[in-house]
């Protein structure tokens, strides 16, 4: 007769899965931030659309848009990672 295999560490004690945990605390602000941006974008440009387009509207969507994506993309990327990452690990009894 065997033993059941080990579990392991507790997730709390293990650095890898705390830091996982941690990145993806930052990712989901960093998606949440990115598609807040890009809203605001949008809806920059509806009010653009009725009021006309002024400079400040203008700016404000341009920022709007770079910023969220400078934010977006590489929470995006990393979200998959940490989904990865957390699959493998089931995978492999880890």
């Amino acid at each position: 007769m065997t033993s059941p295999p080990d579990p392991g560490p507790a997730p709390g004690s293990d650095p890898v899965r705390r830091r996982r945990a941690q990145v993806s605390r930052w990712v989901s602000i960093g998606q949440r931030t990115g598609y807040a941006l890009f809203g605001l974008a949008v809806l920059g440009f509806f009010v653009g659309f009725v009021v006309g387009f002024s400079d400040g509207i203008v700016r404000a969507i341009e920022v709007c848009l770079l910023v969220g994506s400078l934010v977006l993309a590489p929470s995006i990327v990393l979200a998959y990672a940490v989904k990865a990452a957390e699959r493998d690990d089931l995978e492999h009894g880890r």
